[in-house]
């Protein structure tokens, strides 16, 4: 009796572990699939170098000096797997990790492409210069203070001093002071004369 029930039971746990192996193994298989990394275009295998005179060179964003940021630098002597070039031929792609898609141009002519033939690959898209702020004219009219022009004061010069003049005048002081000195002197003459009188009638 111990013997057949113990033949289902062995069924049951063969059936039980070979669910449990089967969702394993299908857990593992979602696992590996979905750390398989992205697909991308496989590298030329060429790679340039940087032979200019200058200590570094600029990465842009795009092929022009003129249109493109400048998204980082190339020592002198730096290599960098290149990626094509652009209709021109006058500016090379590279891959420059840390730029928009990882992705930089380099002026030709600055570096050294290796052997190999590099595909034309179309530019990026020209980045949008950003807004200009524009000004509401009438926020701006009320600032907008226009100075006005105040008159100085003319100068007028003083009125000139009018120096007073004197004009001298004969005193009648002066006049009657000669008439009393010489009134003086003829007393002093008489008196002297009376004198002189005296002294003769004495002897």
């Amino acid at each position: 009796m111990k013997r057949f029930w113990f033949r289902p039971t062995l069924i049951v746990i063969s059936i039980a572990l070979f669910f449990l192996w089967a969702f394993f193994f299908a857990s593992s298989s979602t696992v590996v699939l979905a750390q398989q990394p992205t697909v991308t275009p496989a590298s030329t295998g060429m790679f340039i170098t940087v032979i200019t005179d200058e200590p570094q060179i600029n990465v842009r964003m795009g092929p022009s000096s003129s249109i493109y940021p400048i998204v980082g630098t190339l020592l002198r002597g730096s290599t960098a797997p290149a990626l094509g070039r652009s209709p021109g031929g006058d500016w090379v792609q590279i891959e420059y990790i840390g730029a928009p898609y990882d992705k930089g141009w380099v002026y030709s002519p600055l570096v050294q492409v290796s052997p190999g033939t590099l595909l034309v690959v179309e530019p990026p898209p020209t980045p949008v210069p950003p807004p200009t702020a524009t000004i509401d004219p009438t926020l701006a009219a009320q600032f907008n203070i226009v100075p006005t022009n105040t008159r100085l004061p003319t100068f007028t010069p003083p009125p000139s001093l009018v120096v007073p003049s004197y004009t001298q005048v004969p005193s009648a002081v002066s006049g009657q002071s000669g008439s009393l000195a010489i009134i003086i002197v003829a007393l002093a003459i008489l008196g002297v004369i009376g004198f002189l009188l005296s002294l003769f009638l004495r002897r």
